[in-house]
């Protein structure tokens, strides 16, 4: 065979084992085709009540948070504090609960504020808070009315501003905290707690006006969401009258102490 002839052979050879893939991947795609093109294979619409799809704002969640759980210790000694705060409800609507309080290496349980409130959503990103809160530790028992709000103010500043009234007269704390973050899981978050009293009451050691303030910068690493072990540095001062009655009881006006501690989330 001459090489003209041996080379038409292989193209034509080449030609036809091309036109044996080609209908052999047709073939195998050819039922494809035809289930999808079949009306019968298709999925049924989904009939919803009324028409439109469900709701989904009305479902009932739940949240807990354990945002502070920590020791602070300086020269002077130490204490065990704990802040944390629970809902359940809809996007609209909650029972929020809220507890703090402090153990000092006498094992007193001091500075206790338990809260129960009714929360409704007002916008986006702030909600109304009403109902009671119980002054419930070593001291003293107090009992307020308490209305308020709480959410993310500009640049999502965690905000939370309360209004207490009793026959004892009236008061109100400002809390506010902010997440920097350094990475994914290194979060540095600064704190502050306010509260204001419009009367002296000695028994518990709250004075008129700006009583007292507690304020930390802690850094925590987010190993897992839900659980974040942290460090840091915290700052309570006493002031005016309050700051009397600390020193007639022997107590720090001013205290700044090293903190380590764990937010939980669930």
């Amino acid at each position: 065979m001459g090489t003209a002839q041996a080379a038409q052979a292989a193209q034509t050879t080449q030609t036809a084992q091309t036109a044996q893939a080609a209908q052999t991947t047709q073939s195998a795609q050819a039922p494809q085709t035809a289930n999808a093109a079949d009306p019968g294979m298709e999925q049924a619409p989904i009939a919803y009540v009324g028409g439109m799809p469900p709701v989904m704002d009305h479902m009932i969640y739940s949240h807990a948070l354990l945002d502070e759980f920590e020791a602070r210790a300086d020269g002077h000694g130490g204490q065990f504090r704990y802040d944390g705060q629970a809902w359940f409800g809809t996007d609209y609507d909650k029972l929020w609960l809220k507890s703090e309080g402090t153990v000092g290496t006498d094992g007193r349980f001091g500075d206790g504020d338990h809260e129960a409130l009714y929360d409704h959503a007002i916008s986006r990103y702030f909600d109304v808070q009403s109902g009671v809160r119980v002054d419930l530790d070593n001291g003293p028992t107090r009992a307020w009315g308490a209305v308020g709000v709480e959410g993310l103010a500009l640049y999502f500043f965690q905000l939370e501003a309360t209004t207490y009234f009793s026959d004892r007269g009236a008061a109100a704390r400002l809390q506010g905290s902010y997440d920097l973050l350094l990475t994914n899981r290194l979060i540095l978050q600064p704190q502050v707690e306010m509260n204001v009293y419009s009367t002296n009451d000695r028994a518990r050691g709250n004075g008129r006006g700006l009583s007292d303030i507690d304020t930390g910068l802690r850094l925590r690493y987010e190993w897992h969401r839900k659980i974040a072990p942290y460090l840091g540095v915290t700052y309570t001062s006493s002031f005016d009258q309050a700051a009397s009655m600390a020193r007639t009881r022997g107590r720090q006006v001013h205290a700044l102490t090293v903190t380590a501690g764990l937010r939980l989330w669930f």
